[in-house]
């Protein structure tokens, strides 16, 4: 019998995520936040419900819960909702989950959380808040992990850039000047994500790991590739007045747990 799956947030990564765990044979459901998303993905075959994290759960949490797994893919909103808004979306959420049948937890963070260390970094780098350059995003990780100790197996991924279909580096950049084409990026295509969540769902691995692509490009050879293949105009390089730190965020933690092969490895071909 296949765990029951249900994500918090059928967006950009949930929803291709959730047609391919019910691909799988796993019994999925997930949450949305408006009745015309809830229509379109009920069209698609997807079992959509309600729920908004004002911080405070709002809808249909109960239904949800009824899950072995949950996956919790809400990007974090800051703006004029504060730093704390998301620690708290998280925290009101864990509370509920505590008392309900979901034994298991991933939570997809961001590969943000690392400072410009300029050099590679690995998922030690940043354990706390105050060693992070995203501390709201380790905050949530926190509130996750601590549930460990509750007999809960919870798994954090801190994901790269998605990127793929219609998000595209050139897009982003076109006609535009760049003085950063020297930075390694640090990006993942939308298929890989899903691809790695799912391996990880069937494997049942447990842990904090890096979701990036295992290839480092430069920014300028994204950019121009991405160009090139999409028809946007090229940006104009330039030198920086300064030098620009960087990071490069390894998964070799990830692609020592797990067989799973990329689709797309390199930047340069998303």
């Amino acid at each position: 019998m296949q765990p029951t799956i249900s994500i918090i947030g059928l967006g950009w990564l949930g929803r291709p995520l959730a047609h391919e765990l019910l691909k799988r044979g796993y019994p999925v459901k997930g949450s949305t936040t408006s009745p015309e998303k809830q229509a379109q993905l009920q069209v698609e075959g997807l079992d959509a419900h309600m729920l908004a994290l004002s911080p405070q759960p709002e809808g249909d949490l109960a239904t949800l819960l009824r899950a072995d797994v949950l996956v919790v893919n809400v990007p974090p909103k800051a703006g004029k909702f504060g730093d704390q808004f998301h620690p708290q979306q998280i925290q009101h959420l864990a509370e509920v989950v505590r008392q309900s049948p979901v034994r298991g937890i991933i939570y997809i963070s961001s590969t943000s959380v690392y400072p410009e260390l300029n050099r590679v970094v690995v998922e030690t780098d940043v354990q706390t808040p105050e060693e992070s350059a995203a501390p709201a995003l380790v905050e949530a990780e926190q509130t996750w992990l601590a549930l460990q100790q509750k007999g809960f197996a919870i798994t954090i991924l801190r994901c790269g850039g998605l990127m793929g279909y219609e998000r595209q580096a050139g897009k982003y950049v076109a006609g535009k000047t760049v003085d950063s084409g020297a930075v390694p990026v640090n990006y993942i295509h939308r298929d890989d994500a899903v691809g790695l969540v799912a391996s990880i769902i069937d494997q049942q691995l447990t842990g904090v790991f890096n979701v990036v692509a295992p290839e480092h490009p430069t920014r300028a050879e994204v950019y121009r590739a991405s160009c090139e293949k999409h028809g946007y105009a090229l940006p104009t390089f330039v030198e920086p007045r300064h030098p620009i730190s960087f990071k490069i965020v390894s998964p070799d933690k990830l692609l020592a747990a797990t067989p799973y092969q990329f689709y797309r490895p390199d930047p340069t071909t998303f």
